[in-house]
C-alpha cells in the first residue's frame, strides 16, 4: 500500500474537544540544555517559581461553545486521517446534518483592570459564545471587541473592575538566547507553566499573516493559544499563537506574536473596531548566493522586488520590478521579512525612504504609503426598525488572490469573519467564501456589496453566489 507522507505546517493551535472526546498527549516542559561538565557550573536554569505565583491571577482560561452539524465535526476528525493513506482524491460522502454542540478553549490575559484582555483570534473565531475561567474557578461572560485574522489578535472584554492586569513590556529589546515563559491550558490542564529560550527574532509568514512572530523552543500545546509569553522580569513580551508541528503538537519550534505589534493591534480594534494596515504595493523575495553573485552584490542581502503593483506608492515613488530595497528609512534590509515587517508596523500615510539598487547603480527613492484594502461591515440600512444585519465582514480580494481564483471572471470580495448570531451564519456562509452575486447583482468589490443590501426585501429569502474552496456554489439568504 502506497503511504502518503505528513506534510510539516506552521499551525495554530486551539485545543477542540468535540462530542465530549479529546484526543492528545500532555507533555511537560522547562529549559533543559546540554552542558559541558567544565560549563554546568556557569550555567543555571532560570528560576520562574516566584514568577509564576506572581502572574497567574491575571491570565485566564477562554471557554468557545461553536453550534456546528455533527456530520461537520465527523468529517473533520476523519478526513485527515484517511486521506493519510488515499491521498487527496478521497471523497467523503456527504451525512445529514444534525446540530451539536462543539466546545473548544484556549488562554488570554488582561492587558487593563477594567477587564480588557487579549487572546488570538482562531481561539474566539465563530463562537456563538466566550467565557472566562480565573484561577479561582470564577467563570465570566465576554464580549468579543473585535478581533483581526491577519495578525491572529482578538480583544476580549469582561464587566468589572480591579482585574490583575498583566504588565507590558518591550518586545524590540528582546534577545535571542533570553529565557521566557510561558502560561496556558495544553491540552486543558489549566495554568501550566513552560519555559525555554527565545531561538530567534522577526520569523515570518507573510502569507498568512502580518506579523513578525518571536521563535522559541517553549513547550506549547492546543490550548497554549492567547496566552502570554513572559520574560523574567514578569513583563509580557508576546503572545503565544503557533507551533511549526507535522503532528499537532510540540515538537521544538514555537512562535508568539510580539506585544508591540499585539498592542498596536489592540488599540485600533478597541478604538474603531477594525485595523488599519500601510500598503506599499511590492512583491518581495530573499536573495540567494547565485542572485547576490548576478546582482553583484557582495553577499546575500536586501529584497529583490519581483512586481510592483499598478498604481500602487511603490510604482508612485519610482519603484520597479527587479529593484534590489537595500534600506528603509535608514534600516538596513537583509531579506524579504524585514521589510514586510516594517510596512506591517506601519500606518497609512507614513512617508517611506527606500534606498535600492538598479541596475549596479544605488539610488534613494521616496513616498507615502496608502491604506491597504481593508474590512469592512456588512450590515443593512439603519432606516426602520426591521433592520437587515447580515453580520458579515469583507474585503476586495488581492491581485494574487484574483490570480488564484478558478473562475472566468477573476471577481468577488472575501468574507473574513462571520458573526455568529447573524443572518449570514444561519444561512451557512462562512469565512473564506468568496462572494460573487448577491441578489442577482455582480459583486466586484466591497462597494457593490453595499448597493447590493440596499435594494435587498425587508423579509424573504435571495440568492448569493459564492465561490468556497475553489467550487462555485449557490446558497440562499433569509432575511428575517
Amino acid at each position: 500500500m502506497h503511504k502518503k507522507s505528513i506534510t510539516t505546517k506552521v499551525q495554530p493551535w486551539l485545543q477542540r474537544s468535540a462530542l465530549a472526546i479529546v484526543v492528545g498527549t500532555a507533555m511537560t516542559a522547562g529549559i533543559s540544555m546540554a552542558i559541558a561538565p567544565s560549563a554546568q557550573a556557569a550555567v543555571s536554569t532560570a528560576d520562574f517559581s516566584d514568577l509564576v505565583q506572581q502572574v497567574t491571577p491575571g491570565v485566564a482560561r477562554v471557554n468557545v461553545t461553536k453550534t456546528v452539524s455533527e456530520a461537520e465535526l465527523a468529517k473533520a476528525q476523519t478526513a485527515e486521517l484517511l486521506r493519510q493513506f488515499f491521498g487527496d482524491r478521497l471523497r467523503i460522502p456527504e451525512q445529514a446534518a444534525t446540530p451539536a454542540i462543539e466546545h473548544a478553549y484556549g488562554t488570554a490575559f488582561f492587558v487593563t483592570a477594567d477587564g480588557y484582555m487579549l487572546t488570538n483570534h482562531h481561539v474566539v473565531e465563530g463562537a456563538d459564545k466566550i467565557t472566562i475561567t480565573l484561577n479561582d474557578r470564577t467563570e465570566l461572560d465576554v464580549i468579543l471587541v473585535g478581533s483581526d485574522e491577519r495578525s491572529d489578535v482578538a480583544v476580549l472584554k469582561v464587566k468589572g473592575n480591579n482585574f490583575p492586569a498583566l504588565p507590558i513590556g518591550d518586545s524590540n529589546i528582546l534577545k535571542v538566547g533570553e529565557p521566557v515563559l510561558a502560561i496556558g491550558s495544553p491540552f486543558g490542564f489549566d495554568y501550566s507553566a513552560s519555559a525555554g529560550i527565545v531561538s530567534a527574532k522577526s520569523r515570518s509568514f507573510s502569507r498568512e499573516t502580518s506579523v513578525p512572530f518571536i521563535q522559541t523552543d517553549v513547550a506549547l500545546n492546543p490550548g497554549n493559544s492567547g496566552g502570554p509569553l513572559f520574560n523574567q522580569r514578569g513583563e509580557v513580551i508576546g503572545i503565544n499563537s503557533r507551533i511549526f508541528s507535522g503532528t499537532g503538537g510540540y515538537m521544538g519550534l514555537s512562535f508568539s506574536i510580539p506585544i508591540d505589534a499585539a498592542m498596536d493591534i489592540y488599540q485600533q480594534l478597541k478604538t474603531s473596531g477594525s485595523v488599519a494596515r500601510a500598503y506599499m504595493g511590492i512583491y518581495p523575495q530573499d536573495i540567494d548566493r547565485n542572485l547576490a553573485e548576478v546582482y553583484k552584490l557582495s553577499r546575500p542581502q536586501g529584497a529583490l522586488l519581483t512586481k510592483v503593483a499598478p498604481d500602487s506608492p511603490a510604482q508612485k515613488a519610482g519603484l520597479k520590478s527587479g529593484d534590489i530595497v537595500l534600506q528603509y528609512n535608514d534600516i538596513k534590509i537583509m531579506q524579504a521579512s524585514d521589510l514586510l515587517n516594517l510596512i506591517n508596523r506601519a500606518r497609512p500615510n507614513d512617508p517611506f525612504r527606500a534606498q535600492l539598487q538598479r541596475d549596479g547603480k544605488q539610488m534613494i527613492v521616496t513616498g507615502k504609503l496608502s491604506q491597504a484594502p481593508s474590512d469592512v461591515q456588512a450590515q443593512g440600512s439603519d432606516q426602520l426598525d426591521n433592520e437587515i444585519r447580515l453580520g458579515l465582514r469583507l474585503r476586495n480580494l488581492t491581485d494574487d488572490e484574483k490570480t488564484e481564483l478558478a473562475t472566468d471572471s477573476k471577481t468577488g470580495i472575501l468574507i473574513t469573519a462571520v458573526d455568529p448570531t447573524g443572518l449570514a451564519a444561519r444561512s451557512g456562509l462562512l469565512a473564506g467564501d468568496i462572494v460573487t452575486n448577491l441578489h442577482q447583482k455582480k459583486i466586484s468589490k466591497a462597494t457593490d456589496f453595499s448597493s447590493a443590501i440596499s435594494s435587498l426585501p425587508k423579509k424573504g429569502v435571495v440568492t448569493i453566489e459564492i465561490i468556497r474552496q475553489g467550487i462555485p456554489a449557490i446558497i440562499g439568504l433569509r432575511i428575517e
